[in-house]
């Protein structure tokens, strides 16, 4: 079953607003319950499995020190190619055509360059964070929540961004990229939460509408399987929250990365260009998730749901001989190694 952002696909995706008695129904409610009891399950079950809970993706793993580039470079693609379209931080959210529009357009697409540069990318992170009160000004609370994957590349990059040399990498250590992770979760998790209640759940016309312009995304009736709009809707819609909620928790990442990469890529072929470019930070959350997730030194840390430790300056006195030796440091490197950034 494909993931689609509907309100880029429409033509004026605001003639459709909100109809909460779509949702507030017996079968709409059970879903929403449905998904947080298959969360708490999912999360229950993680817990008795090791980490990484897919030994053989380890090799992934190697990656981690170039993954706050590859983010970097995710998001500013997008935000490059909104800003060519007139676009802001999403497709459907369109610039005024005046002087004031082009201003934004500039700056977004100068944040963009920004961020492919990779260069001092931490200030540019926190450019990218203070584009969320202008998408209120420009369209309201609810299209600025629908963009909080923007907003969890942002922070992750502020807590963690590339390194100066080495093409951005740098070792760091595995509580500041808990911390990092977390931050790309709640944003890339909770605007997926929003997107299925806000395209979805309380927004049946605008999710028909779509269905009626890609009657391809409706699979039960491809296969076969009338079930009606309404239901295939709701199905819809109950996947998206429990992805996120999935997100949210963190855990066995590698398994939901590799279960997510289907619906988030099965609508490629069928909207192109404008699918692939607006899911670029969801792509590279996928990315980050799943290499951390693989690394034996980052994973315990991506999977953790909360990552601020009260007595932090003790966590060192908790790791065991074997785990302090299994951390790597500049003193054991050899001397023909060049050393790489360390972030405390």
């Amino acid at each position: 079953m494909q993931l689609a952002h509907e309100k880029w696909f429409v033509d004026d995706p605001s003639a459709f607003g909100a109809d909460w008695s779509f949702f507030l129904r017996p079968i709409g409610i059970g879903l929403v319950v449905a998904s947080l009891a298959y969360t708490l399950l999912w999360r229950r079950i993680a817990l008795h499995f090791g980490s990484p809970e897919l030994s053989f993706l380890r090799p992934l793993g190697r990656l981690a020190p170039w993954v706050p580039r590859l983010l970097a470079i995710h998001l500013g693609v997008k935000l490059l190619s909104l800003a060519v379209d007139n676009a802001y931080l999403a497709p459907s959210l369109d610039l005024p055509t005046n002087p004031v529009g082009t201003i934004v357009a500039i700056g977004e697409g100068l944040v963009g360059v920004w961020l492919i540069s990779g260069v001092g990318l931490r200030p540019a992170a926190l450019a990218v964070a203070l584009m969320g009160p202008v998408a209120l000004i420009l369209a309201g609370p609810v299209a600025m929540l629908e963009a909080a994957d923007v907003l969890g590349i942002a922070l992750f990059l502020a807590v963690l961004p590339p390194g100066r040399n080495g093409w951005g990498r740098v070792d760091a250590h595995p509580e500041r990229v808990g911390v990092a992770v977390w931050a790309l979760r709640m944003g890339v998790g909770g605007a997926l939460v929003v997107l299925a209640f806000s395209e979805k759940f309380a927004n049946f016309g605008l999710a028909e509408e779509f269905l009626d312009r890609y009657p391809a995304f409706d699979l039960f009736s491809a296969l076969g399987l009338e079930v009606g709009a309404e239901t295939f809707v709701l199905i819809a819609a109950a996947l998206e929250l429990t992805l996120g909620l999935l997100l949210l928790s963190g855990a066995a990442p590698q398994v939901l990365v590799l279960v997510a990469a289907i619906p988030f890529n099965a609508g490629l072929f069928t909207l192109g260009r404008t699918e692939l470019i607006g899911h670029l930070p969801i792509y590279g959350a996928m990315l980050a998730l799943l290499v951390y997730g693989s690394s034996e030194r980052h994973a315990p840390e991506t999977a953790r749901l909360w990552p601020f430790k009260k007595h932090a300056a003790k966590g060192a006195s908790r790791l065991s001989p074997s785990d302090a030796e299994s951390v790597p440091s500049l003193a054991s490197r050899p001397p023909s190694e060049p050393s790489s950034p360390i972030v405390p």
